[in-house]
């Protein structure tokens, strides 16, 4: 077999791996690949790959944390647009709090920011997957909840 044969072979055996969830740690990666036959695997290699591809730790349905691909958690790349990341926009009365997928709060965040007062916004705080929005004195929470709403072409 040829060396890029073998190594499509273990990015697809990688990447299945991944999708079904359940490792938690790069040495549970290593121990199932070797059991796959692919005896050159090491903890470095693994960890290289989850860079490579951005596989992120997340919690699964079982609220375990465990490695995954972008690509199931809905996490930016250059061909996505905003309004895809944005999973849900809400408010109360003193905040408005929108919900994406992992790793796109800050890039949402950085567009709202330059917004500004000059649209109502006082402040934003982003984690990995939420941000919070703090409207200015002269504008109500539900003026800018419309308003970002719009933005994203959000209806939920």
């Amino acid at each position: 077999m040829r060396n890029s044969e073998k190594q499509e072979n273990l990015v697809r055996a990688f990447k299945a791996l991944l999708k079904e969830e359940r490792f938690g740690s790069q040495s549970d990666i290593v121990e199932s690949l070797k059991q796959e036959g692919f005896d050159n695997i090491n903890q470095s290699k693994v960890s290289r790959m989850l860079t490579k591809f951005g596989a992120v730790r997340t919690r699964n349905a079982k609220m375990e944390m465990v490695y995954c691909l972008p690509a199931e958690l809905g996490v930016p790349t250059a061909s996505s647009s905003l309004k895809e990341l944005v999973l849900g926009i809400d408010r109360n009365s003193a905040l408005i709090v929108i919900h994406t997928g992992p790793g796109a709060a800050q890039l949402i965040a950085r567009l709202l920011d330059s917004l500004g007062k000059s649209e109502g916004i006082l402040g934003v705080v982003a984690g990995d997957d939420t941000i919070f929005i703090t409207p200015t004195m002269d504008v109500t929470t539900e003026q800018v909840f419309l308003s970002v709403c719009e933005l994203f072409e959000y209806t939920g």
